[in-house]
């Protein structure tokens, strides 16, 4: 079984986030890479990477295929098993998720996210990054890249540390309810540095849930194409209420 090292483990404590390379099959990458162009907004062309050049000049309300700016997130295949067992249920990935979350803990998979597209931003001025945490409830994320992500491609951005202080400015440990320090901490973590995670085909990024991080600004010729999920333990609704703890980790059984 895939064991993380201590050494990872403790990476993972203070930084809120891990990457761990080529976990991912190679054959469902590819299965996942040919299903984005089953039904693609109207203005790409699979043949020109011109037309991936964002803007979108339409916005999407479709769950299934949303898309706008220079984001497209493609949901459709996200319940079928093959997408499941790509990411969620790959044996390396859940078996981290386990050594890190609870082993037995976790609640089985019913989808993911979907594929997470960022579009070339072309010859656009840059500007500046904005860090979020997710609104939703959960425990692990985990961000699979299923093409290369060069640096400054889109990748997934995390500001390393902040889980520690964001942690804090929630009512409960799992809810969105932020506080009035939130705000505060959100505006001095964007003025610190934050971690490009680029990589290649197959490469991981694992993220704790309150974790500062964002979508990377795309200034490369190719679509960043990700997989997401976020783990949860099974007791998870039971835990939403729950304020803050002096042990941030007193949930997760590999961290406490």
């Amino acid at each position: 079984m895939f064991r993380l090292t201590e050494d990872e483990i403790e990476f993972f404590r203070e930084n809120g986030y891990l990457i761990k390379r080529g976990l991912l099959d190679p054959e469902l990458m590819a299965r996942a890479r040919e299903s984005l162009w089953e039904n693609p907004p109207g203005q790409l062309d699979r043949d020109d990477p011109a037309t991936w050049i964002g803007p979108f000049r339409e916005t999407s309300d479709d769950r299934d295929s949303l898309y706008s700016g220079f984001n497209w997130k493609y949901r459709r295949r996200g319940g079928e098993e093959w997408m499941i067992k790509l990411l969620a249920k790959n044996s390396s990935v859940w078996a981290i998720a386990e050594q890190l979350v609870g082993e037995g803990a976790l609640q089985e998979p019913e989808r993911v996210r979907g594929i997470y597209c960022m579009m070339p931003e072309g010859d656009l001025p840059e500007w500046p990054y904005r860090c979020h945490v997710d609104a939703h409830p959960f425990h692990l994320g985990v961000v699979g890249y299923i093409d290369d992500v060069d640096a400054d491609g889109g990748g997934f951005n995390v500001w390393p540390g902040s889980h520690k202080d964001f942690y804090y400015t929630f009512h409960s440990q799992y809810g969105n309810d932020p506080d009035e320090r939130h705000p505060v901490v959100r505006a001095e973590y964007d003025a610190r540095q934050r971690m490009d995670c680029h990589g290649k085909a197959g490469d991981v990024v694992f993220w704790h849930h309150r974790i500062g991080h964002s979508a990377g600004h795309n200034r490369t010729r190719r679509i960043r194409q990700a997989i997401l999920y976020d783990f949860r333990r099974k007791n998870l609704d039971d835990l939403l209420e729950t304020p803050p703890q002096e042990n941030m980790w007193q949930d997760w059984d590999g961290l406490r």
